[in-house]
């Protein structure tokens, strides 16, 4: 089970996308290579998004979380750009190349489609890993993703101490050898904003630079909506630890955790990077929605290779960003390889892509 996790990242503390028995973590050179096709299965063809509420949520609270879902379709009318769309669209390249492996995953659509509410706290308001995956089951299991979201008054192991969410997958209630998957995000408003909502709230560690206004207005929501984006783009392309992965399969760096705290050109850590305004509303947002909706969402990974990984270099994140043309890239010190020493005015062939 992939799990969205805390870790110092050169003092400042970001949320990943990793197992959820990862301790936090503070190494700050870690060897960062291309994403590696593993040969599994990606979410493809028709997939209904199923959201389970569990607790207290307001009507307005709710909307904000299934415009962004219906947002992800190229079909919601979005006239302005960039758009969630767009945004999503970037996973393509998974597919394309997952294709190209002669894999059958070649395309995603992702509908919004139930929407179960437990308001009643079923399950208490202390919640394991295992009342997770018991609450996901209440959805549709076969061509879906369940989501569970948590309000704000419940705690869920490692929640805001590890992680602010999760993606993994559970046996299906169908014939033999069957799976879903499901994902998990907190509302992290009263419990752990510094870790789990920035930069919408004052982080724990590094830089204090003041908080950014959530583009709806909501500091808790808005968090989970940058987790829930995340997560799914984790679960599109790694949704069973056989897809799209760097590192080891228990602790792996996905589509979105392998560009921390990157939201816009000349991020770096304890800056989000330089984002669109509301004029009304002053809220800080990168893409338009469905139903006049503005959201933040986190840059997307692009250098993925098929079965193996980039053999033109090696790198080690020191977490600054640059801009080479309209690329946005992770300044990096440089390693000696076998093939090749690649040196800062080479830097426009490493292709280690954040894309927004």
């Amino acid at each position: 089970m992939y799990s969205l996790v805390f870790k110092t990242f050169l003092f400042l503390s970001l949320f990943q996308i990793f197992v959820s028995a990862r301790k936090l973590a503070h190494d700050e050179s870690n060897q960062f290579q291309s994403l590696k096709y593993h040969k599994g299965a990606l979410l493809s063809g028709k997939i209904s998004v199923n959201l389970i509420w569990y607790g207290k949520f307001k009507p307005s609270q709710r909307a904000i979380i299934s415009d962004f879902i219906t947002s992800l379709s190229h079909s919601s009318k979005t006239p302005n750009q960039p758009s969630v769309a767009t945004w999503w669209k970037t996973t393509e390249k998974y597919y394309k190349l997952a294709a190209g492996a002669k894999n059958p995953s070649s395309s995603l659509s992702l509908t919004l489609k139930s929407q179960i509410l437990d308001e009643t706290y079923s399950l208490g308001k202390s919640l394991t890993d295992r009342d997770i995956r018991k609450l996901a089951s209440k959805g549709e299991q076969y061509d879906a993703v369940n989501v569970v979201l948590t309000s704000a008054d419940v705690a869920v192991t490692g929640f805001g101490m590890s992680r602010c969410g999760t993606h993994g997958y559970a046996p299906g209630l169908g014939k033999r050898g069957t799976k879903f998957a499901y994902i998990w995000v907190g509302n992290s408003e009263t419990q752990c904003p510094g870790q789990c909502a920035w930069p919408f709230h004052a982080p724990v560690y590094g830089p204090q630079s003041p908080p950014l206004v959530a583009p709806n207005n909501d500091v808790g929501l808005d968090g989970m909506v940058i987790n829930l984006a995340s997560l799914l783009a984790g679960t599109a392309t790694n949704p069973f630890g056989n897809g799209y992965y760097q590192g080891p399969q228990n602790a792996p760096l996905e589509a979105a955790s392998a560009c921390p705290g990157v939201y816009g050109k000349g991020a770096y850590p304890g800056y989000a990077g330089d984002l669109l305004v509301d004029t009304t509303t002053g809220g800080s947002f990168n893409a338009y929605g469905a139903n006049g909706r503005k959201f933040l969402l986190p840059a997307l990974f692009t250098d993925i290779h098929e079965g193996k990984l980039n053999p033109d270099f090696l790198v080690d994140v020191v977490g600054q960003i640059v801009e080479i043309g309209n690329v946005q890239i992770l300044n990096v010190r440089m390693k000696q390889t076998k093939r090749m020493t690649i040196v800062l005015r080479d830097i426009e062939d490493v292709r280690l892509n954040c894309v927004l």
